[in-house]
Formats: C-alpha cells, sequence, structure tokens
C-alpha cells in the first residue's frame, strides 16, 4: 500500500467497492455500478479512477458527453494510474479514434508494464494501425509475460510476418512446436498451425522443406482439412519441378472439376496458359478436351477451350457449347460467353451458330428438343444483339419470345436492359415492373424494378416498391437499405439525385457509401482478436491484405469521385449549396403526373404488402435511431471545407486506384483549387501516362498551361512547373492551334468534340463558333451519354441552338426517350407505376 499515492489510496471498505465497482462494469450491472460509484465518491470525490469508471458508465448508458468529460477529469487528477489511461483508452476506442486510444494505453503500460489486458489491446490497436516494429514489440512482451498461452506465440510469429521478417516467424513457430505436448487426434487448431508454418516456408523459397513438413503431417493426419493438402501440394511441387506435380494438380481438377484455377494450374505446370496464340493453344487444347472426356458432366474444360482456341476450330467447339446450354435451357449461357466477344470472329461465329439454332428449333420434332429450347434461344439472341447495340433487332426477338411465354419474367426483365441501353429507362422501369408483377413474392425482381425506377429519376416511387421487403419498423425503407449496407442501392440513389440535380441528397447517400467502407474498416478490429485465438492465421492475413486494398471497390471509387465533382461544383459555385437540395419548380403536367404517380405507389404498395412474404424475424424492443439532423443533405453541401473533404475521398485512390484516370483527373481538380500546384502537375502527369489522348485530360491541359503562366515568379516550385507545364503541353504551340490540332485528329470522337468546345469557351470563343464545333458531333461516334452531355452544355452556355441540338438527338437515337422534354416525359412517368401503357397510336394509356 505504500507505494500507492495518497490521493489514490482507499481505505479497505471504498477499496472493496472499488472491485465491486470493477466486476459490475465488466458484467454491464450499469445501474449497480452507478450506484457504487457514487457510494465511493460521496467520500472520495476527487478519486481519478472512480470518476474515470463512472464516466465509462455513463458513456454505456447513453450518457456520452457527460460521461466523456468525467474520464478526462479522472484523468487530471490521476496522471500516473493505468486505470485511468486504460479507461481514457477505452473512451477514444469507442469514438474509433485509434491513435488517440495506442496513445492513452503507452501512457497506461508506463505505469503497468505488464498488464495483460492493456497490452492485449495496444496489440490489436497497432495492427489496426498498421504499426507492426510497434506491434512485435508489445507481442514480445505478451510471451514473455504469459510464456505457457499457445495463442501468444502464433501471434508473435504473425507479427514477425506482418513486419516482413519471415525468418523470426519461422523461428518461433519452431520452438513453438518443440514445446508442444499431448496434442489431440484432429485438432484444428493445431492443424491451422501447421499450415501456416507451411505457408511461412513457401513464401521463404523453402519449398522443399515445407513439402516435407505438408507430407509428414498429412501422413499423420495432423492436418485436418484435405482439400488444403491437395492444393498446398500441388503448388510446392510445379515450383519443384517435380513430375509428380502434373499427378497432383489432376487429382485437385477430379477433385473439383469446375474449378478454373485446378486447370490454371495444371496448364502453368507444362508452362502453358489460357493464351490464345497458336503454339499454346496447340498444347493446350488436346489437354482440355481429354478432360472433357474424362468428366463428361464437366463444363469448365469446355468453357476453358473456347477462350483458347480460334479460327475454324473454335467455330467446332463452340456449336454443341451453345446448343446444349440452348437446349438445356441455361439462362446464364449468354453472361458465360460473353468475355469471347472481345474477338470480332468469335462473335461472328457465335451469332452464325444461334441463329441456325433458331431456325432448327422452330421446326424441329426431335424428341431431344424440348419445346422451350426455342424459346430460350429468342431469348439468347436478344441478348447478343442487344450487347452488340443493335437494339431494335433485340425488342424484335423479345417480341417473338413474349408472345411465345408471356409469363416468363426473364423476358420482360431483358426488355428493359435493352430500352434502358437504347435510351429509354422509363420504358425499362415500366418492363421491370411487368416483371415484377408476375411473381409479387420475388425480392430479386421487386429489388430490380426498384432500381430500374431509381434510374429513371423516380426515386419515391423506387422508395415505395423498396419498402415491401425492408423492416416495417424502419423510419424508411432507405433507411433499412442503409443501416444493412447495401452498396447498390446507395450508390443508384445517389446517381438518381445527381442525375435530378439535386446535390445535397446525391452527396448524402455518396457520403453514406464512404461511411460504409468506413465500417468495414473499423470491424476488423474484432478480428485482430478473434483470428489468433481460433488459431486462424491463414484467413486473417488474407483479410489484412483484403482491408489494406478495401477502397479499390468499384463502388468506393465510383463513390468518391462523384463526391468530389459535388464538392468542386460547389467550391466552384457556393449558390448551388442553397438551390440544389430541392426539386426545384415543377410544371403543372409534372406537379399533375407526379402526384398520380404517388397514388397509383401507394396502390401497388398496399396490394402487394398481401401478397409479400411476412417477415418473422424482425428484431424487437431495438432502440429508436438517431433523428437525422440533416435529410436532405443541406448541411453538408454548405459544408465550409468542401475541397478538404473531397481530397480526404480521394486519397485512398492515388494507391489503390492509381490505373485510373478519371481519379487523375479528380485529383487534379481538386488539387490546384486548394493550390496545391505540385499535386496536381503530378496528377496531369500521371493521368498523361495512362491515356495522353483523353478528351478531359485535352482540357486540364490547356487550364494547367494558363494556371501557371498567371502565378506569380516567387511561387514555389514554379520552374517545375513551368517545366511539367511545358511537357504536356509544348511552349511553342499556342492554345488556340493546339485545340484545333486536337479537333483535327480526334474528329471522330464525339468526347473529344465536347472537350473542344469546352476549350473554346474558355478562350471566349464566339457562341456560333461553339456551336458549331458542338453539330459535328453528329459525323462523329455519337453516343446517348456524349449526347447529353453536350445538351446540358449548350444548356449551360444558353444556346439557342440547345432544342435543336436535343430534337436530332432524338431522332438519330428514335428508341431513346432521354432528350425528350419534362412535359413529354410527365405521363411516360405516371405509367411506371399506373399499370398501363400507351396504345399504338401513342394517344391515351390501357389498362395491361
Amino acid at each position: 500500500m505504500s507505494d500507492i499515492p495518497a490521493k489514490r489510496a482507499l481505505p479497505s471498505k471504498e477499496s472493496g467497492l472499488f472491485k465491486e465497482l470493477l466486476t459490475l462494469y465488466e458484467t454491464r450491472q450499469l445501474k449497480k455500478g452507478l450506484k457504487t460509484a457514487d457510494q465511493i465518491l460521496k467520500k472520495f470525490p476527487e478519486h481519478g479512477e472512480t470518476m474515470c469508471m463512472k464516466g465509462l458508465v455513463y458513456t454505456h448508458m447513453g450518457r456520452r458527453e457527460e460521461g466523456i468529460e468525467l474520464v478526462r477529469k479522472g484523468v487530471r487528477n490521476d496522471l500516473t494510474s493505468h486505470i485511468c489511461w486504460h479507461v481514457y483508452g477505452l473512451i477514444h476506442k469507442g469514438e474509433k479514434n485509434y491513435e488517440e486510444a495506442l496513445k492513452c494505453y503507452t501512457q497506461a503500460l508506463r505505469f503497468d508494464k505488464e498488464n495483460l489486458n492493456i497490452l492485449r489491446d495496444a496489440a490489436h490497436l497497432q495492427t489496426q494501425l498498421r504499426i507492426y516494429d510497434g506491434l512485435v514489440e508489445t507481442r514480445y512482451t505478451l510471451l514473455k509475460t504469459r510464456p505457457n498461452l499457445r495463442q501468444h506465440w502464433v501471434a508473435l510469429a504473425v507479427a514477425y510476418h506482418l513486419n516482413g521478417n519471415l525468418t523470426e516467424a519461422k523461428k518461433i513457430l519452431e520452438q513453438y512446436e518443440l514445446a508442444l505436448k499431448n496434442v489431440p487426434d484432429y485438432d484444428v487448431e493445431h492443424s491451422e498451425t501447421i499450415l501456416y508454418h507451411v505457408r511461412l516456408l513457401e513464401d521463404l523459397g523453402e519449398h522443399t522443406e515445407a513439402l516435407s513438413m505438408l507430407d509428414v503431417n498429412a501422413k499423420s493426419r495432423a492436418i485436418v482439412d484435405r482439400t488444403a493438402i491437395m492444393e498446398i501440394r500441388a503448388r510446392l511441387l510445379s515450383k519443384l519441378g517435380s513430375e509428380e506435380a502434373e499427378h497432383a494438380w489432376r487429382v485437385l481438377v477430379e477433385h473439383n472439376p469446375e474449378c478454373y484455377d485446378y486447370y490454371r494450374g495444371y496448364l502453368a505446370n507444362s508452362k502453358l496458359s489460357f493464351d490464345t496464340s497458336d503454339d499454346n493453344a496447340s498444347r493446350a487444347l488436346p489437354i482440355l478436351e481429354e478432360f472433357s472426356t474424362q468428366l463428361p458432366r464437366a463444363t469448365a474444360p469446355r468453357r476453358l477451350s473456347l477462350s483458347i482456341a480460334s479460327g475454324e476450330r473454335f467455330k467446332q467447339l463452340i456449336e454443341p457449347y451453345i446448343l446444349s446450354g440452348l437446349k438445356k435451357g441455361i439462362p446464364s449461357l449468354f453472361s458465360d460467353i460473353k468475355s469471347l466477344y472481345q474477338d470480332t470472329f468469335k462473335q461472328q461465329a457465335i451469332e452464325e451458330v444461334s441463329t441456325k439454332a433458331l431456325e432448327t428449333f422452330k421446326s424441329s420434332s426431335e424428341p431431344d428438343v424440348e419445346p422451350t429450347s426455342y424459346l430460350w434461344t429468342l431469348y439468347f439472341l436478344a441478348q447478343h444483339h442487344s450487347y452488340l447495340g443493335r437494339h431494335a433487332q433485340a425488342l424484335q426477338f423479345l417480341d417473338d419470345a413474349i408472345s411465345h411465354t408471356p409469363t416468363l419474367p426473364e423476358l420482360h426483365m431483358l426488355r428493359g436492359r435493352v430500352l434502358k441501353r437504347a435510351g429509354d429507362p422509363l420504358g425499362a422501369a415500366r418492363c421491370l415492373e411487368d416483371a415484377r408483377l408476375l411473381d409479387g413474392q420475388d425480392r430479386f425482381l421487386n429489388t430490380k424494378s426498384a432500381k430500374y425506377r431509381l434510374r429513371a429519376g423516380m426515386v419515391e416511387e423506387a422508395s415505395a416498391l423498396f419498402g415491401l421487403f425492408t423492416k416495417k419498423d424502419a423510419p424508411s425503407p432507405g433507411q433499412d437499405l442503409e443501416d444493412m449496407q447495401s452498396l447498390f442501392y446507395l450508390t443508384e440513389e445517389a446517381d438518381a439525385h445527381n442525375r435530378n440535380g439535386h446535390l445535397g441528397p446525391a452527396l448524402k447517400k455518396y457520403i453514406a457509401v464512404s461511411k460504409v467502407f468506413d465500417e468495414v474498416e473499423d470491424d476488423q478490429y474484432d478480428f485482430h482478436g478473434y483470428s489468433l485465438r481460433k488459431f486462424n492465421m491463414n484467413i486473417y492475413l488474407n483479410l489484412l491484405t483484403w482491408e489494406d486494398r478495401l477502397r479499390s471497390h468499384p463502388a468506393y471509387v465510383k463513390a468518391a469521385l462523384a463526391a468530389s465533382k459535388i464538392f468542386v461544383a460547389v467550391n466552384d459555385d457556393p449558390a448551388l449549396a442553397s438551390t440544389a437540395t430541392t426539386s426545384g419548380q415543377l410544371t403543372d403536367a409534372q406537379k399533375k403526373a407526379k402526384k398520380k404517380a404517388k397514388k397509383a405507389a401507394q396502390k401497388v404498395q398496399e396490394e402487394a404488402k398481401k401478397t409479400a412474404p411476412t417477415n418473422n424475424n424482425e428484431d424487437k424492443g431495438l432502440e429508436a435511431p438517431a433523428k437525422d439532423d440533416d435529410p436532405d443533405g443541406s448541411k453538408l453541401l454548405q459544408c465550409s471545407d468542401p475541397l478538404e473533404r473531397a481530397a480526404k475521398l480521394l486519397k485512398p485512390l492515388m494507391t489503390l486506384a492509381d490505373s485510373n484516370i478519371d481519379v487523375w483527373l479528380a485529383i487534379y481538380d481538386v488539387s490546384s483549387r486548394r493550390k496545391k500546384y505540385l499535386q496536381a502537375a503530378k496528377a496531369l502527369s500521371q493521368a498523361a501516362t495512362l491515356d495522353s489522348e483523353h478528351p478531359q485530360l485535352h482540357v486540364r491541359r490547356i487550364q494547367f498551361r494558363q494556371l501557371v503562366s498567371s502565378l506569380p515568379p516567387e511561387t514555389q516550385g514554379a520552374a517545375l512547373l513551368s517545366e511539367i507545364a511545358s511537357r504536356l503541353l509544348p511552349d511553342q504551340v499556342s492554345i488556340e492551334v493546339f485545340n484545333s490540332q486536337y479537333l483535327q485528329s480526334h474528329s471522330e470522337d464525339s468526347a473529344a468534340v465536347l472537350a473542344v468546345a469546352n476549350v473554346l469557351v474558355a478562350l471566349k470563343s464566339p457562341l456560333d463558333q461553339v456551336e458549331e464545333t458542338l453539330f459535328t458531333a453528329f459525323n462523329a461516334s455519337l453516343d446517348i451519354k456524349t449526347a447529353l452531355a453536350i445538351v446540358d452544355f449548350l444548356m449551360t452556355i444558353k444556346s439557342p441552338r440547345a432544342d435543336s441540338f436535343r430534337m436530332r438527338c432524338s431522332e438519330q437515337f428514335s428508341l431513346s426517350t432521354v432528350f425528350q422534354t419534362p412535359e413529354e416525359l410527365a405521363p411516360l412517368r405516371l405509367l411506371v407505376v399506373a399499370g398501363q401503357q400507351l396504345d399504338a397510336d401513342g394517344d391515351k394509356p390501357v389498362d395491361l
């Protein structure tokens, strides 16, 4: 007791109460714990450790702010107590503030160097923050403190592994295995440890030792994962160049004939691949054909042969493959072979085979041909033509298919996809609604229909459909889907708001996508302890590698780019922040259509509720969710630091999506406005290495040239910036000439035409020159997305010819509706949810 500071020392009664308080907190008896803390503080109101524990109890009772303040006061009252610092660390950890939490744990360890709980928590934080040097030290201390725990040995080996010191990790495992005694049979934890040891040896290049260890432990049945044994053994034998490798891979193929990796390994062992070169194909195809003969029910070898074969050999192989799929009625046949369309010869061969099959099935009376084969061939050909941009032909095949079997949802779904590609999102949504109505209890159809409504800009109507299958006690369908981390919903709704010009709600959803990835990153924290307790080292190491590349996910990349564009737009024009959160002024026709659509949606929802399955597993008694103080994203849009937030979103992509030119262009846009000119220059240079002729890079090259020329000479790095600018756009060439030359060399690219027009506007060229330039896009390969961008651009510069361009686009893309006016679209929106469609003359709606 003499070593305890006087202000911390408690009489025996209060000391016993404090121990009871610790127990009550650990068992989550919070109310009793609070009373116990108050008993101590009544006599010793400045006792720091008790104050901290009371504050910790408060945070778990929902009184977070009050609890945090109490903990801070407790720490100030006793700066040398490991309990105070530990509690403060727990508070920071609860706030996901891992750096500060680790600092608190480090302070706590100064006063209690061998506290197992603090050491363990510190190790988890160091792993979370990827501080592997410190992790090795902490794990070593844990091992010295409790060397009889198996987990501590393995955890130290993993720490060395993560820190790149595989040799030390191997030594630790060897010492651990020498000390093991009385290992029970079929011990999964021991099995995982051995597999991890084998992995270490393989990573060190000690393949002979790894194979020997694997074989010995496999023979003694110390390793219980038989599939892992076969996979690792085949891989090691190949690396050693052993003659047994071929047999090992063959055993794996027979074990799972549909695993592409096994065929890849078998071919790689013979110095072959899935390459289409003549030499490779001549040797690889007989091997795959042999497997097809031995394993007649396996699809993988026959499908892989199609990737390797070319010319006449491909024609011989593709015909039985397609015919088999069509006869069996495999809906995913087109998705299976879609990757072959990169080769135009294969594309043509597939079309010939499927067209011939259609004629055969149409008039066939063969006993092995099912009546549905004709239907699925129509379905396949519709997918084929739609993928190649022949939308009218695809719709014709679908008309035939729907007249043959009108109750097949896949046909209506595909029709919707064709119309979407043809530029008719409202017609697409109508078709998906037709598919949904065929089976009201199918969650997939419901989701697809709602998704297409979002793509048509019908956010409220989509929410009505989502609500059929979300929790009935959720604040809204959208909130439930956000809580479920539905990335497709968040990105689709954000895009819908963005297209509708509602930047606030769009930005809110894009940021919600970012928060999902933050939560996934935080969720790994629990695995730092769990995986090592369960001895799942191999899976755990794979998890950490995956987490390190988490934000390379397409959903994050898309959301970060879109959000950064909104932040940049608001920075450039702050007035957007006050006008872009509402739906704006609607015309009378739009208001009327919206009102009718809302009523129709409510009617559909009420009827569907009767048929939708009841969710009997809904959680009861959950706490009410916190009230959203920014429902329309207006506060987020009006933030004081839009560029800093954009930079934070884009930062991970500099390493995780460095091959995406849009990332570097976005980084340039943000950096140049933040006056980080060297960073902006580097971003443009990186973009130029990826695609030096990219239309948007052309615009930014000229922007950068103008920016650098306007900087004062004393600007830091001015000489380097000038050098980079001259590399991107030679000094001896004027901007006007450079822009003209770019148009001449890219006159067939409509996106390049738009880029040139952007530059002309920046150079204050006459409006008629800009308009004439943009109208040359009709002579180029104009697509719907670029055409819409040009229409928006013409409206932005207030061109009187915007309507003329829009009407020409409407004529060129005859199936599209995206070029129609809001007044023309209003009745079409109504039809999506009203269960109606226009009659043949397009005059009036008729009931379906």
